[in-house]
């Protein structure tokens, strides 16, 4: 119980772009009941965190308008970059986290304090969104990035 955060990455395949081709062949070798029609999407969980409230009071503040409900929100390649700035600027001026990655009280959200754990976490970001950012940006543009929280 407590704060779970999914980062998906999602990308239609369509049997029609040469550029997919190879990847549609793959999913049409999936066991699928055809009654259920056809697979033509991926869907990865791209990134995940555990009671990082400072990551998930980013998105509520910069994906989600300030509405911190649990359901998906569209995120952009750009959010996360801005995501990765910030804990970079977090993590090399710990002075500065307050201001750029606050934390945020909920319902088991876990600590609200600015010790080695919120680093920790801030550290456990930086690495999950270069991975991510690390996909050659002719790649990365045919995926669609989804954030959801559950608490």
């Amino acid at each position: 119980m407590g704060l779970d955060m999914y980062l998906t990455a999602k990308r239609y395949v369509s049997e029609y772009r040469e550029e997919d081709k190879p990847l549609h062949e793959k999913v049409k070798a999936l066991e699928v009941p055809a009654a259920l029609g056809k697979v033509n999407r991926y869907e990865t969980e791209a990134a995940y965190w555990r009671k990082a409230n400072q990551i998930h009071n980013w998105f509520v503040q910069n994906v989600q308008d300030g509405e911190d409900e649990c359901r998906p929100h569209y995120v952009s390649v750009t959010n996360l970059r801005e995501l990765l700035e910030a804990c970079k600027e977090v993590l090399a001026d710990h002075d500065k986290a307050e201001d750029l990655l606050p934390v945020q009280e909920g319902f088991f959200f876990g600590s609200y304090e600015y010790d080695d754990w919120y680093f920790e976490q801030i550290q456990d970001t930086i690495q999950q969104l270069e991975r991510i950012l690390s996909v050659p940006e002719s790649e990365l543009a045919n995926w669609d990035f989804e954030y959801q929280s559950s608490w």
